[in-house]
Parts: structure tokens; sequence; C-alpha cells
């Protein structure tokens, strides 16, 4: 699976994008933001308020007890805004 960071986040774990194979245990986004976490003090730092983090599954939006499912790609990114 491939994971993709932005802006804040990505300065945080300090990649862009990276490859990973989470366990089976690993279900929903939260459940991979968690994983993400505990792998190193970087993820930790970004995860550190998980309700400001946004995601994405192949490029649509989604919440954070939405099932991975099959996706290929998730993109976690902080709230946008506009004007």
């Amino acid at each position: 699976m491939r994971v993709l960071y932005f802006a804040w986040l990505r300065e945080r774990v300090g990649l862009g994008e990276e490859e990973v194979s989470p366990p089976a245990t690993v279900v929903t986004v939260a459940d991979l933001a968690r994983w993400l976490a505990a792998r190193d003090d970087a993820h930790a730092h970004a995860f550190t308020d998980p309700a400001v983090v946004r995601a994405a599954l192949d490029r649509r939006h989604v919440k954070p007890d939405t099932p991975l499912g099959a996706a290929r790609e998730v993109a976690f990114f902080p709230p946008m805004t506009g004007g």
C-alpha cells in the first residue's frame, strides 16, 4: 500500500510517500494511522492529534472509520481551507 503525506505531515514524517505492508489487524483508516504512529517518533509526531488529520483512499476523501478494503493508496493531509 502506498501512503502519501502532505503539508506538515510530510515535514514531520520526513517523507512524501512510502510503501507499507500493515498487518491484517489494520482494517480502517484510523487503524492505519495508529499503526503508523507506533512505528517511530517521526510518525508518532505526525499523528499526535489524529482528529485534525484528514485522509483519502484512492483519491476519495474518507472518514477515519472507513475500511481500507483493497485501497492501493492512502493520503494523509491537514484540514484544507479555501478563500
